[in-house]
């Protein structure tokens, strides 16, 4: 994506954020939007990540159980 397309896909936002980091970051010179962006997809990744393994927790366990009854199907054939 270029930087003319990033720049058409963007929201303007308000956020309520504290004023003693707001000063922080524009002394050291952080984007505000780029480092509250950056934040939002890793919390959105991490959450993803969460909801998918709880989704998912029934055959997880189920595969888990299976490879402890039965070993890692084709273990013969490891080379390490």
């Amino acid at each position: 994506m270029t930087k003319q397309e990033r720049i058409a896909t963007r929201k303007a936002t308000n956020l309520s954020l504290d004023v003693d980091l707001v000063a922080d970051a524009k002394e050291l010179g952080i984007n505000l939007s780029r480092a509250c962006e950056e934040a939002l997809r890793k919390e959105i990744a991490a959450e993803r990540g969460r909801r998918w393994q709880e989704e998912n927790a029934a055959g997880i366990a189920a595969s888990n159980a299976y490879v402890e009854k039965y070993g890692l199907p084709l273990e013969k054939y490891r080379m390490f």
